[in-house]
Order: structure tokens, then C-alpha cells, then sequence
């Protein structure tokens, strides 16, 4: 029997992915024989632009990771980066064909399993996807996977997640990923840094999350945290900010 799909947030549009190649825990080969040489050279282009607008904007921890990530002038195979990381951390990556729904997700955290959407945008969507695809999974999210302190509390948030799910407190806890894991900003030596995924692999946001004036930054108060809305098909109005990594992991003891 096919798994179902995923939808992102209130849209009407088709999920993406072939879920009918996914087993019943979501995962799925990689089968990077399917990548076509556009697709390779979006994953660069998308990289050079990123990579380039680091320096004083993302996290020093982020920026030491980022090499781990092996290849970047073509996408990466899966297997390369969980050679290294497994051996930094004890994580893997697992490819996924889109979306998965919570407790999958949830299962996947709490064993120490990334999962990563296999496709790629396409050159249309180069400066804009609304789904999260292969670049913004792994130049967004595995990097700091080779953190200690930040894999153990991505693991921490799994297993969260899996006890949230049978008190029904999922959308708070989806909060708490919003503004951690994807929108996170933390306070280093040199100033204020991004750490969230979706602020490290968009070209627009981070320099807005980092330096402009409009948003609002408040410390990361779990409460605080969890009772606050977000959009996803905007740039976000409140960012909440940690001083380490390891502030964020005693949090959620």
C-alpha cells in the first residue's frame, strides 16, 4: 500500500514527490542516476550564491560545517555525507520523496535520521520554492547536523515530538521548530548570527533576519516561543534568539 503525501501548511497545490517509491516509514533510495545535469547545475549555483553570502550573517559553527557537505559543484550523494557524519555525530541522512507527516518525521528525529527531499527546484523556482527541496534540506539543515550539541537536541526535538503527538500539543511543537530549527538566530562573539535553515538557505531572508530593522527578536522562551504563529510564504515578523546551542538543548531537558 503507497504512503500519503504531506501538505505544506494550508495549500491547495498537488504535494510533490513520487510517494508511490516510498516505504511505509517514508524513506527512499536516493536514485541520484535521475539527476539530470540541470538539475546538478542548480544545486551550484544555488551553493556559489549561498556560500558566498555567509560570512558575518550565519553561524561560525554553520560556516565550519558547511565543508563537511562534500561535493558542490553537483549534488551530493547521500551516501558521501553519511560516511562523515555518521562518524562526527552517530546521524544519517535518509532521502524522503516530499513532505512526511508528523509521527514518521517524529520516528525518523528521534532514531538519529535526517530525512531529505530528493528532488530539486527547478530553474523557474531558483530564487523561490514554497516546498522545501533537496538544497534547502541539505545546504539548510545537515551541517549542523556535525554539531554535537545541535544533533543531540534535533534528536531531543524528535522524541518531543512523539510524546507531543499523543497529547495532541503537535502545532505548538511545530512552533518550537519554526523558530529553532528553521528560523533560529543566536548571539555570537562577533554579533548576531542565523542557525535556522530556512534563514541560512534563502538569499533574501538572511540578510533581513540578521540585519534588518524590522523584524522583532526576542530571547527564545519556550512559552513565548510555542504560542507564537508563523507564515510560511513570508519573511518571518518575530525571530527568536539563543545565546548557544547548548542553551537550546538544556531548554528542552
Amino acid at each position: 500500500m503507497a504512503v500519503e503525501p504531506a501538505v505544506y501548511g494550508a495549500s491547495e497545490r498537488p504535494p510533490r514527490g513520487d510517494y508511490a517509491r516510498a516505504n511505509a516509514d517514508y524513506t527512499c533510495a536516493q536514485d541520484y542516476a535521475r539527476y539530470t545535469r540541470a538539475d546538478h547545475d542548480t544545486y551550484r549555483r544555488l551553493y556559489e550564491r549561498q556560500s558566498a553570502l555567509l560570512p558575518g550573517l550565519a553561524s561560525e559553527a554553520f560556516i565550519a560545517a558547511l565543508p563537511s557537505l562534500g561535493a558542490r559543484e553537483q549534488i551530493p550523494r547521500f551516501e558521501d555525507i553519511n560516511e562523515r557524519l555518521h562518524r562526527a555525530t552517530g546521524w544519517e541522512i535518509v532521502a524522503v520523496p516530499g513532505l512526511i507527516p508528523e509521527v514518521p518525521f517524529f520516528t525518523l528525529l528521534a532514531n538519529r535520521k535526517f530525512p531529505v527531499t530528493d528532488w530539486i527546484r527547478t530553474p523557474e523556482e531558483f530564487d523561490y520554492i514554497v516546498e522545501p527541496d533537496i538544497f534547502h534540506d541539505l545546504f539548510g539543515h545537515v551541517p549542523l547536523l556535525f554539531n554535537p550539541v545541535f544533533a543531540d537536541y534535533v534528536q531531543r526535538y524528535g522524541q518531543g515530538g512523539l510524546k507531543a503527538h499523543g497529547l495532541g500539543a503537535c502545532e505548538m511543537l511545530s512552533r518550537l521548530y519554526w523558530y529553532s530549527i528553521e528560523f533560529g538566530l543566536i548571539r555570537e562573539a562577533g554579533g548576531l548570527r542565523a542557525y535556522g535553515a530556512g534563514i541560512l538557505s534563502s538569499s533574501g531572508e538572511l540578510p533581513y533576519a540578521v540585519q534588518s530593522p524590522e523584524p522583532q527578536r526576542l530571547p527564545l522562551q519556550l512559552e513565548r516561543t510555542m504560542r507564537t504563529r508563523y507564515k510560511i510564504d513570508s519573511y518571518q515578523q518575530t525571530y527568536f534568539v539563543i545565546d548557544s546551542f547548548e542553551q537550546l538543548f538544556d531548554m528542552t531537558a
